[in-house]
């Protein structure tokens, strides 16, 4: 299986998320350097480089949710549960 050969490579679910959150970001990024880099090719381009580079967030998101599943099924996820409280 892909997640669990990551997951022994040591790619977590963090690692994922934050490859997410910075695709986001690059994908900003790519789109205004497409439009002060490239003058004259127009919007058009600049979109397509920005939706290219976009689509690979939800790729890193669902990677991440799925070795957070690994992780909680093979008991290594490393994150802190706070107890729940009792209303009343």
């Amino acid at each position: 299986m892909i997640i669990q050969k990551m997951h022994d490579m040591g790619i977590r679910s963090e690692h994922a998320y934050i490859a997410a959150f910075a695709s986001i970001g690059l994908s900003v990024a790519s789109w205004v350097g497409s439009l002060k880099m490239e003058p004259g090719t127009g919007l058009a381009r600049a979109d397509r480089w920005g939706l290219f580079v976009g689509e690979w967030a939800p790729t890193f998101f669902g990677l991440g949710l799925a070795l957070s599943h690994y992780e909680q099924q093979d008991g290594t996820l490393t994150g802190t549960v706070h107890p729940l409280r009792e209303a009343g």
